[in-house]
């Protein structure tokens, strides 16, 4: 049996929210709201959030021929 939480530790959940992530379970919105509620506050990221999925930022103008030449 797993051990149960003293009330006062226990933030539950807000029931609104889980209502409209079944409802809409394609909603960012709803996600991240979902991933607010079960993260505790101030100590990890959302639940929802996930590291970018894009391309890299483009360079910042970094020319290794260039930096070559002027270390020469």
């Amino acid at each position: 049996m797993p051990e149960q939480q003293p009330p006062s530790q226990d933030a539950g959940r807000d029931k609104s929210i889980a209502k409209r992530l079944d409802k809409h379970p394609e909603s960012k919105d709803a996600q991240l709201d979902a991933g607010l509620d079960e993260s505790m506050d101030a100590s990890d990221p959302p639940s929802s959030t996930q590291p970018g999925r894009s391309d890299p930022a483009p360079s910042s103008g970094y020319d290794a021929e260039a930096e070559r030449r002027r270390d020469a």
